[in-house]
């Protein structure tokens, strides 16, 4: 078995798990997920019950219900939603990394309701079967249309799926895993589906059309046979390089280091002895040492943001959050390309200034007004009141004492009698925002 972690499971390593495996906390849920010690805490994440979305339904700026099929932006904060108010923070999370797994766009497909299909597709089978989830999006209208699905036919091969299926979600390029001669016969393979086009609704009736699809013998992997769209994702699932590609690509969700070889090895085993299914491996790299040893990760922006109004205990209740998220570099349903979001590119001198603009966002409706608040004249307290805010987050010695520091300095220059009334104020209001921006809320 992987190792698993022995030492202290406090409110920071819960905190940490929290937020990889979610969402990040409540205020007081991870005080009381410590609680249970971490064989219990990933058991409470991995079997989480009935869910239930917790909180005020989501509106648009007028106060009217979200439409996520009709009104451009209204899908994504209806994902953003369940995200903040989930009961299930781990499903939804996996169905973010199931997103950006199988990276499909609305670019590409047209209707919101077809990726809103694929979204409860992948949020039913997150922490199932890789070979179901792999089948089913493989027939999934919504990559049909992304990949050219319903454009390949026998007498007209398209090697989009095919190629894309074993690159970049089974097996991974340049291993030696598969030949040009491989993409295109699973490319005759994936023959046969088309749909029809309406002119109110777009396209619609997917369906797999016998007479479209190649019945010859194929050769794929070096093993020959009549094989379908099924035989082909079966193929890819019991390819030899399957396992190592799949637990090290589902590690990188978890933990920023690639897993050590052992490791690696010990959950290649894992996963196959489990018949594929995601649950059993992500428990054990929720147990594992290098989730609470290791360096932190950056939060994306869904990520980011989620956590902040879960925090606050905000809602969704104005359609800003589509554009902030787009501007700070994730655009829910519109991943850039089929391999997804690039990690790699969370912070930079671009995106970080949004990155603050979603801060203020989040606190904004919640500012404190100087001519109507009276606090107390001391930086300690100032900052003690503005982590409160957040539910107290866990801080590193570095950011609480720059943080004090900066509120100190600015009491210092209230030399007149309505800077001694105002500035606490306002000074509480700039700590919570640079809380919020801070590295210890930017990453977990």
């Amino acid at each position: 078995m992987p190792p698993v972690y022995r030492g202290p499971f406090g409110k920071p390593q819960a905190e940490r798990l929290l937020w990889r495996a979610g969402f990040g906390p409540r205020p007081g849920e991870a005080e009381r997920l410590a609680k249970l010690g971490l064989e219990g805490a990933v058991h409470k994440l991995t079997h989480p019950g009935r869910e239930r979305l917790r909180g005020a339904k989501p509106h648009d700026n007028d106060g009217h219900p979200l439409a996520p099929n009709d009104v451009w932006g209204h899908d994504q904060l209806w994902w953003l939603d369940r995200m903040v108010r989930t009961t299930q923070p781990l499903a939804e999370r996996m169905t973010l990394v199931w997103h950006d797994w199988f990276a499909t766009s609305e670019d590409g497909v047209g209707p919101a309701r077809l990726m809103l299909r694929q979204n409860r597709l992948f949020r039913q089978h997150a922490l199932g079967s890789f070979s179901t989830l792999l089948t089913e999006v493989t027939r999934d209208p919504a990559m049909l249309l992304w990949l050219s699905g319903t454009d390949n036919e026998k007498d007209d091969p398209n090697e989009n799926y095919g190629r894309e299926m074993m690159e970049l979600f089974t097996i991974g390029a340049d291993r030696g895993g598969y030949t040009e001669q491989d993409v295109r016969e699973q490319a005759r393979a994936l023959t046969g589906w088309r749909n029809d086009w309406d002119d109110n609704l777009g396209p619609v009736n997917f369906r797999f059309d016998k007479r479209r699809h190649d019945n010859g013998v194929k050769k794929i992997f070096g093993k020959k046979g009549i094989f379908d769209w099924r035989d082909s994702c079966r193929l890819c699932v019991h390819h030899r390089l399957h396992p190592s590609f799949f637990v090290t690509k589902l590690w990188s969700y978890f933990v920023p280091t690639a897993p050590p070889a052992a490791t690696r090895r010990e959950l290649e085993r894992l996963y196959v002895r489990h018949g594929f299914a995601v649950r059993p491996v992500v428990e054990a790299i929720l147990r594992h040492p290098a989730l609470y040893l290791g360096p932190r990760m950056v939060k994306s922006p869904a990520v980011y943001t989620a956590g902040l109004l879960r925090a606050l205990g905000r809602g969704i209740d104005t359609e800003d959050w589509t554009w902030l998220m787009s501007l700070a570099g994730q655009q829910l349903f519109f991943p850039p390309n089929v391999a997804g979001w690039d990690d790699s590119r969370w912070l930079d001198t671009a995106t970080y200034r949004a990155r603050w603009l979603i801060a203020s966002q989040a606190i904004e409706k919640r500012a404190l007004k100087p001519d109507k608040t009276k606090l107390p004249d001391d930086a300690s307290k100032l900052l003690v009141r503005a982590e409160a805010f957040f539910g107290r987050p866990v801080l590193t010695g570095q950011t609480h004492s720059e943080l004090k520091r900066f509120a100190k300095s600015a009491l210092g220059d209230a030399n007149a009698k309505w800077k001694k009334e105002q500035y606490p104020a306002l000074i509480e209001n700039a700590l919570r925002q640079l809380l919020a921006s801070s590295p210890d809320l930017q990453t977990c």
